[in-house]
């Protein structure tokens, strides 16, 4: 491992490093999975291993955590995606992908969006966009809920979008009426 990755003791290290090493170690193991023979299955048979012992670590530290530290563990974004990965995460998928629609349409509401979450079903969250003006097209909105949600519930497996339902054509009796003037000398 190269000097520059090796973490001193007690540092933490930054979200946007976690993500690169992530994001690293996702060309790794793609590389291990391509290559046949003893060697590779052993590799990915010692990731596999290292990451159940890692699961039944955080598991236990979900057991062990009362309420608010429950809650402290799911509002790290780190931590909450570990422990939807390990099917631990105490909040349902529904649950989740609602919170984060509450979260992204004061964002969207700021460029003239808005976002309505119709449900979630088979692993896809479907949601209506709207966007009025010129700060955001739909697409855009779009991609913006769909980054959200799949970083608040990684388990889904889609993010769609539902057509906007048209205004209903509901026209009150009063003004198909014929308008009568009052009569002279009538207030």
């Amino acid at each position: 491992m190269a000097e520059d990755q090796v973490t001193a003791p007690g540092h933490r290290l930054a979200d946007a490093d976690v993500e690169a090493r992530l994001a690293r170690l996702d060309e790794l193991l793609e590389r291990v999975e391509s290559v046949a023979g003893p060697t590779a299955e052993a590799a990915l048979e010692a990731v596999r291993g290292l990451t159940q012992v890692y699961g039944e670590a955080l598991a236990r530290v979900r057991d062990l955590a009362g309420p608010r530290l429950t809650g402290a563990l799911t509002d790290d974004r780190l931590l909450s995606h570990l422990l939807v990965l390990h099917q631990l995460h105490p909040d349902p998928v529904e649950q989740r992908v609602a919170d984060a629609v509450e979260g992204v349409r004061a964002v969207l509401a700021q460029r003239g969006a808005d976002v309505e979450l119709v449900g979630v079903e088979a692993g896809v969250a479907s949601v209506r966009v709207t966007a009025k003006g010129c700060g955001t097209s739909a697409t855009t909105a779009l991609e913006a809920v769909r980054e959200t949600l799949l970083a608040a519930a990684p388990e889904l497996t889609a993010v769609r979008r539902v057509a906007s339902e048209p205004a209903p054509a509901f026209v009150p009796l009063a003004d198909m009426l014929p308008t009568v003037a009052p009569a002279a000398g009538t207030p």
